[in-house]
């Protein structure tokens, strides 16, 4: 007698869905990991909050300070280590799974295509981000957003519906207090929607009420800031910030790359084309409009954040997961495919699998050549596609110093834990540590750290500087502008500092200021230098102290 095949349930399929996102979210929190490019930035504001330093007050930042609460937070309950940034990120890692899973169900997307979709969005958005950065949090709030809206446009006639819409609201503007660009996107692609619904239900004031609580939020949390000068630090475009939307890029970006954007937008085009053969019938689907209306604004976005926020460069890919959901859903392919059977839904979790590949691999292939570590190695005198360019390291300011990083070792200092780095990146940080200075006035030094290593600040025992016009960070034009370097400079003729750490990385520009490196040629002397703990692009780390050199 033939068997009938198991067919999942849908208390199955939620079982299924929770165990990968929690799978995903946390396993990198039992990993050691090599020092990540840019943690510097995300564990110096975190410190800041959890000393209880004040933002606009304390530190200037062209943004919002929403990207840093989770991790202070969690600086709060684990301490101010490296690997606390990790935690926080696991958290927000499962934040945004939910949050997009609830938006999936919102929308009635059928629980085994959401759950095909939901491990495409861990393995194509959040596996990959075992780091916070802001590029990625603005993402996330901005789903969170539109997770309680969501929920208001299906439950917005119950008793407490309208609290969705505040929590909408709040998570909506969070985003944009996290990344001006995709925040505002989060802002007019909640606002369509919200229109959207109050057209369907023939009534203006869901519209009246997210506005009026988008405004009420901003106005209880910028309020506050406005003594501090928050209107010279939050960049809205005026001077000495600048408009950083190009429309030249985004059209050649679009025209000249973004192969994916342009697939899903063709193939929703098409959805849509064969949908209008019975328009009226597709009208009055409220369901079906919204989620077009979403899933076109997300694409829409993603153009755009490619073009203002290209740091990494595969920030926007959150596309992928709604592109692919839309297109399962209203394809007729599951009216040929039964997704809840075992097979096709393993094959299909298998060819996911395969196309995002090359991320997990990355990682994969670390953890290979540490237990094999010959893998991969070649003769150079034979020609193949590893020989066949001919680079010496460090003849070549672009190339990678310590490309490599399953070389690199563990470091023995607390906020550094379980964070690995060049050998010679440990060595400088040792030799600094030993320094008479350090050693005996740790506490009480006035230290300018134009580093990636802020966390000395925990390890040395200095309080980061504060002041209106201190930068979080130094990166000319971005995170500080012609005032603050004059003033910095004018601190440095006038010896202010006791100990300057200066990271010279010749193939960023200006990422720390070359005219305060070359003041600091003049009025300081340097004591030390050690490469940075960098796996792209060479760096150097100089150490001054007060006096020219002699």
């Amino acid at each position: 007698m033939k068997k009938k095949p198991i067919i999942l349930r849908d208390n199955h399929i939620t079982w299924l869905e929770c165990i990968l996102i929690a799978a995903f979210s946390l396993f990198p929190v039992f990993l050691h990991f090599p020092f990540h490019l840019n943690s510097y930035l995300s564990w110096d504001g975190a410190y800041r909050l959890y000393l209880g330093q004040v933002p606009y007050r304390d530190f200037g930042l062209p943004m919002g300070f929403g990207y840093w609460i989770i991790p202070a937070i969690f600086f709060k309950i684990f301490g101010p280590y490296m690997i606390t940034l990790v935690k926080a990120q696991a958290f927000v890692n499962i934040l945004s799974a939910f949050a997009f899973r609830s938006i999936l169900k919102s929308v009635d997307v059928k629980s085994p295509i959401r759950l095909l979709c939901i491990f495409l969005f861990l393995i194509s958005f959040s596996f990959i981000n075992f780091w916070p950065w802001y590029n990625q949090t603005v993402i996330v709030f901005e789903l969170i957003g539109l997770a309680f809206l969501f929920k208001y446009i299906v439950k917005g006639k119950q008793k407490f519906g309208l609290v969705y819409l505040l929590f909408a609201a709040f998570f909506t503007f969070l985003s944009f207090f996290t990344k001006q660009d995709a925040g505002a996107f989060a802002f007019l692609i909640a606002l369509s929607l919200i229109i959207c619904h109050a057209i369907y239900e023939r009534k203006i004031t869901p519209v009246v009420w997210f506005l009026v609580f988008y405004l009420l939020i901003a106005l209880c949390i910028v309020a506050p800031f406005i003594p501090y000068h928050i209107g010279y630090w939050f960049n809205y475009g005026q001077p000495p910030h600048y408009d950083r939307i190009s429309f030249y890029d985004i059209f050649d970006i679009f025209l000249g790359q973004s192969g994916w954007i342009k697939f899903y937008l063709l193939a929703i085009v098409l959805i849509l084309i064969l949908k209008l053969r019975h328009f009226k019938k597709i009208i009055q689907n409220k369901n079906f409009v919204i989620f077009s209306l979403l899933v076109l604004g997300i694409l829409g976005e993603a153009s755009v954040f490619q073009v203002t926020s290209y740091m990494p460069d595969d920030n926007n890919i959150f596309f992928h997961s709604f592109a692919i959901a839309y297109i399962f859903s209203f394809s007729g392919l599951t009216e040929y495919i039964d997704f809840r059977k075992w097979v096709p839904l393993c094959l299909t979790g298998i060819f996911i699998l395969l196309w995002w590949s090359p991320r997990p691999w990355v990682y994969g292939n670390m953890i290979l050549k540490r237990f094999y570590p010959h893998m991969g190695q070649v003769d150079t005198n034979e020609v193949s596609i590893r020989t066949y360019v001919r680079q010496e390291p460090g003849t070549d300011w672009f190339t990678a110093q310590y490309p490599d990083r399953s070389k690199w070792k563990r470091t023995p200092w607390k906020p550094f834990e379980k964070i690995s780095m060049p050998q010679p990146t440990i060595n400088g940080i040792k030799e600094l540590l030993e320094m008479p200075i350090v050693k005996d006035s740790g506490n009480n030094l006035r230290v300018l750290n134009m580093s990636e290593l802020t966390p000395l600040a925990e390890i040395i025992g200095y309080t980061p500087e504060t002041g209106p016009d201190i930068p979080l960070w130094y990166h000319k034009n971005v995170g500080m502008y012609e005032r603050q370097i004059r003033e910095y400079e004018t601190k440095i003729k006038n010896n202010y500092y006791d100990l300057v750490l200066f990271e010279y990385i010749p193939m960023l520009n200006n990422f720390y200021p070359f005219e305060i490196r070359d003041t600091l040629k003049r009025y300081y002397h340097q004591v030390e230098s050690f490469p940075g703990p960098r796996s792209i692009g060479y760096s150097v780390i100089e150490v001054y102290l007060k006096g020219p050199n002699p």
